[in-house]
């Protein structure tokens, strides 16, 4: 989207001059991050999420690199050389748990971002691409972390890693195959561990490939906000910096402390005590669940126990994975003019009180044994999750009434005072 009124790069200084003719790195950093690009001015903290995401990757690869350089991909050597981090290198033990807690933390707020797009329709038209590449990261970041999971090389590791990969050979004809082809062999040993490990080190610099597309596809039609009513005037906007750089690092502020008290107070709340136990292919642990952050797609695969025309394994792995996969319809299902929540009263009920319990539900289910009455509550809160995004949303999308919108951004956020709402300046988006 073109902002006449946006401020344009001029460079005073002879340096920034050169800089600005034959790389003009600084009129890009302008001009994404900085007083070139106009956002909306009601923008609220449901907005910090993504600058929040880009700093746990940062965090993350850089941790990652740090710990690539001390850890053994050996299924000899795996677990010993993870106690040699924690132990023998010098603030080993900070970056371990920076990066595994870095991690839970990375999700969270991906999640938050998620259903923040969920209530505010963030995938709706202009911005249906920024909407699947988004997906597309999610969807590398959970590859990232399953392989992650498997490199400390204990009990819960292993038989993570025996579980995920031989729901490939569900699969028909090919199932079995494609299993030993990622595994390297029958089960997993080293050549799983060292192909696992080569990826994790890969996938996060795929991933910010792919966040630098999103943040390029967020700038062609601009950010959504809360009234889910585009730009019309100068008074709509504000310029990125300094006032949402400002508002960003509040929120920044408010995550690293709540991070750092997990880190510095609690730092394995979130992992399990099996993993610290070395692998033993002899020795299956009573309950073998993944990282929190695949609960909810767990309890999904667990929640088929009964072969019809297909086996229930195959019917587990194809709701898994279809349940992401369905976010990718979302623009064309959901076909309500409107976009924020906050304007949806019908969308507004079964969001809050129908999906949000749903997913809290599956969250819990995933952790829990596979036994009743926990598969049963598994079932039906698969039944609605998929009723709810390919039957509930569509019908709701044809038949809700939407209360009134403002007529602008400044409208909502000023009232309906015309000198208020429209500046003797404010001029229409080209």
């Amino acid at each position: 989207m073109s902002f006449p009124w946006a401020k344009r790069y001029e460079p005073t200084n002879p340096l920034m001059k050169f800089l600005d003719e034959k790389l003009p790195l600084p009129r890009l950093v302008y001009d994404a991050v900085g007083a070139g690009y106009p956002v909306p001015r009601n923008l609220s903290y449901m907005w910090n999420f993504g600058v929040l995401a880009g700093f746990c990757l940062v965090l993350q690869i850089v941790t990652g690199v740090v710990l690539a350089m001390h850890y053994a991909s050996n299924s000899g050597l795996a677990f010993d050389s993870v106690e040699h981090i924690m132990r023998d290198v010098n603030w080993g033990w900070l970056m371990r748990y920076a990066h595994a807690n870095g991690a839970s933390a990375f999700f969270v707020v991906i999640y938050l971002h998620i259903f923040r797009g969920f209530y505010y329709s963030s995938y709706k038209p202009p911005r249906e691409m920024i909407w699947l590449i988004g997906v597309v990261i999610f969807l590398l970041m959970m590859a990232t972390a399953f392989m992650g999971y498997v490199l400390p090389w204990g009990q819960m590791s292993f038989w993570g890693a025996k579980v995920i990969t031989g729901l490939f050979g569900a699969i028909p004809l090919i199932g079995e195959p494609i299993q030993q082809w990622l595994l390297g062999g029958f089960a997993p040993d080293n050549a799983a561990l060292n192909r696992f490990f080569s990826l994790h080190f890969l996938l996060p610099f795929v991933i910010a490939g792919c966040v630098i597309l999103h943040i390029w596809a967020l700038h062609i039609p601009g950010s959504s906000n809360p009234t889910g009513v585009e730009v019309k005037t100068e008074s709509d906007t504000l310029p990125f910096h300094p006032y949402y750089t400002a508002k960003d690092g509040f929120g920044l502020a408010v995550f690293l402390l709540l991070y750092c008290a997990f880190l510095f107070f609690m730092p394995n709340a979130l992992g399990h005590p099996d993993n610290y136990i070395p692998a033993n292919p002899m020795s299956t642990p009573a309950l073998i669940v993944p990282e929190w952050y695949f609960y909810p797609f767990y309890a999904i695969l667990r929640a088929f126990t009964f072969d019809f025309i297909l086996p229930a394994k195959l019917w587990g792995v194809l709701a898994m994975f279809s349940a992401i996969l369905v976010w990718f319809f979302l623009p064309w299902l959901d076909r309500s003019p409107v976009r924020s929540g906050n304007y949806r009263p019908l969308f507004r009920k079964f969001f809050w009180f129908g999906l949000m319990p749903c997913m809290a539900a599956l969250f819990y289910l995933g952790g829990t044994h596979a036994e009743e009455p926990y598969i049963m509550f598994s079932q039906i809160a698969t039944a609605y999750y998929f009723l709810h995004f390919l039957v509930i949303l569509p019908i709701i999308s044809s038949i809700e009434r939407p209360e009134p919108l403002p007529f602008s951004i400044t409208e909502a956020v000023l009232g309906s005072d015309g000198n208020a709402v429209l500046s003797d300046n404010a001029k229409p988006v080209a």
